[in-house]
C-alpha cells in the first residue's frame, strides 16, 4: 500500500547523519578512532539547528556547539567529544539488532497468561479510557486532537522519567503536527515515529508484554496512563483493515537452550494457540534476519493483520512489518540448519478475530456484563456459531468471550 510520507520523513534525516567520536579518550594519538551514531531523534534535533544556523543544538546531557564541532556535557564544559556530519546512505544497513531480534513474545506470556487471547494492554487502554465500543478515532474523529495531545504530553513525561526530555519533545513535536488532521494522517505520522530508533518503541513494547505479570504490576500499571493515547492511534490503524495472507516474516532471537526446548514442546501442541502482546518488528528479507541471533523465526501468515511500515520509515530497506497486538500463534515446527548453524523456529500467524470477530469483542463484551454466568456459557457456543458459522476449529474463540466476561464483570 502506497503512503503519503509524513512531512517528517521529508527532512535531512534521509541523507545527513551526524556522529560523535566514542573511543575511551578521544584526544589520543595511539587509540584507533571509533565513531558513533547519534539516535535517529538526536539526528533530527541536530541537523534542524545547523540547518537554522544556530550556534548549539541541545541535546539530553550535552550538547552539540557547531563553531568547534564538539559534542560539550551540560555539568563538565572539559568533557567534550569531536562530531562531525555525514552524508549517508542506510541501503547497505544490516537490520538494527535490538529491533529485530529476541522473542517475539514475553517468556511468561508466550506460555499462556491471564488474558490470553486478547491483547493485554488493549485491554487496559479500554479500560483505563473507559471507552465505549465505537469511541475509537477512526469512527470518531472529534476525539483525535484530544487523544494525539495526549500522546505528546505522555511521550514527554516517559521521555523525562529515563532522562530524555529533548529527545521525547522532538518526538512530540512531530506528532502534534498532525494534530488538527484526520486518523489517516494521525496514523501515517504514529506509524513514522514507531519507526525511528528511539526510547519510544522500546518503552511501549516492553509494558505491553509486561501486562498480567504480577511481578512487574507497578511498572506497567503506571505506564498505562502515558502510553494509552499513543498506543491506541498506532493500533487503530484506518489502512489495513483486510487480514494479510500468503506472507512469510522473519525475526532473530539469541535462544538459550531450555528456551528452544519449549518450542520444541510447543510445537508437540499444534492445536495450541499464544499471542503476540506487543507490536512486533519482522522483516521480508530472510538473508538480513539470519545475520541476528543463534535463532531465526519463520513466520508464516495464514491470515493476520499485518502491517507494512517500510514505506513509512526511515529505513526502508529493512522491510519492515509489524505484527499487531493480538495476532495469535502456534509453533508448527523447530529444526536446526547446519548450514546456517540456526535454530529455525516455525510459527503459523492467524487472526481469530476478523473485522467481525472485532465487533463482537468489543459490543458484546461491554453489554454481557449482566448475563448470567451459566446461561452466557451455555448459549455463548450456539449464538457464536449461528450469527459467525464458525466451524469447531474455531473453538478457541468461544473461550474468549468467556474470559472477556470475567475480566468486564
Amino acid at each position: 500500500m502506497a503512503y503519503a510520507m509524513p512531512t517528517a520523513s521529508n527532512n535531512s534525516l534521509n541523507h545527513i547523519e551526524w556522529m560523535w567520536q566514542s573511543n575511551p579518550d578521544p584526544w589520543s594519538t595511539t587509540e584507533p578512532t571509533e565513531w558513533n551514531h547519534y539516535s535517529d531523534v538526536e539526528n533530527l534535533i541536530i541537523e534542524e539547528a545547523f540547518s537554522n544556523k544556530q550556534a548549539q543544538a541541545l541535546l539530553d546531557g550535552y550538547y552539540i556547539d557547531f563553531k568547534y564541532n564538539r559534542q560539550i556535557s551540560n555539568t563538565n564544559s572539559h568533557k567534550q567529544r569531536p562530531v562531525k556530519r555525514m552524508v549517508r546512505n542506510r541501503k547497505d544497513k544490516n537490520l538494527r539488532e535490538e529491533r529485530f531480534m529476541d522473542l517475539p513474545v514475553a517468556s511468561k506470556g508466550s506460555f499462556g497468561g491471564q488474558y490470553d487471547w486478547i491483547s493485554p494492554f488493549v485491554i487496559e487502554i479500554r479500560r483505563n479510557l473507559k471507552l465505549k465500543p465505537e469511541e475509537l478515532p477512526s469512527k470518531k474523529p472529534d476525539m483525535i486532537p484530544m487523544l494525539v495531545e495526549e500522546a505528546a504530553r505522555g511521550i514527554i513525561e516517559e521521555g523525562k522519567y529515563i532522562g530524555k526530555e529533548r529527545q521525547a519533545e522532538k518526538l512530540a513535536q512531530i506528532l502534534r503536527e498532525q494534530k488538527n488532521k484526520g486518523i489517516k494522517e494521525v496514523w501515517q505520522q504514529c506509524a513514522y515515529i514507531y519507526s525511528l530508533e528511539s526510547f519510544l518503541y522500546k518503552t511501549l513494547n516492553t509494558t505491553m508484554r509486561l501486562v498480567g505479570d504480577k511481578d512487574h504490576e507497578q511498572e506497567w500499571s503506571s505506564k498505562i496512563r502515558t502510553l494509552r493515547p499513543f498506543c491506541l492511534l498506532l493500533w487503530n490503524d484506518p489502512f489495513n483493515t483486510k487480514l494479510k495472507t500468503k506472507k512469510t516474516l522473519y525475526r532473530g532471537a539469541n535462544l538459550k537452550s531450555e528456551q528452544i526446548v519449549n518450542y520444541k514442546e510447543m510445537a508437540k501442541h499444534r492445536d495450541e494457540y499464544r499471542l503476540f502482546e506487543a507490536f512486533t518488528s519482522c522483516s521480508r528479507n530472510r538473508e538480513k534476519t539470519e545475520e541476528l541471533g543463534n535463532t531465526l523465526f519463520i513466520m508464516k501468515v495464514e491470515s493476520a493483520f499485518v502491517v507494512d511500515i517500510s514505506e513509512l520509515s526511515e529505513y526502508p530497506n529493512e522491510e519492515e512489518e509489524l505484527v499487531t497486538p493480538d495476532v495469535s500463534f502456534y509453533v508448527k515446527n523447530v529444526e536446526f540448519d547446519r548450514k546456517t548453524n540456526k535454530h529455525l523456529i516455525y510459527l503459523q500467524l492467524q487472526q481469530w478475530k476478523s473485522g467481525k470477530w472485532k465487533e463482537i469483542f468489543s459490543n458484546s463484551y461491554y453489554n454481557m456484563k449482566n448475563i448470567h454466568p451459566y446461561y452466557f456459557h451455555l448459549f455463548c457456543p450456539l449464538i457464536i456459531s449461528l450469527v459467525y458459522k464458525v466451524t469447531t476449529s474455531s473453538c478457541k474463540c468461544i473461550e474468549v468471550l468467556r474470559i472477556q466476561y470475567l475480566i468486564t464483570k
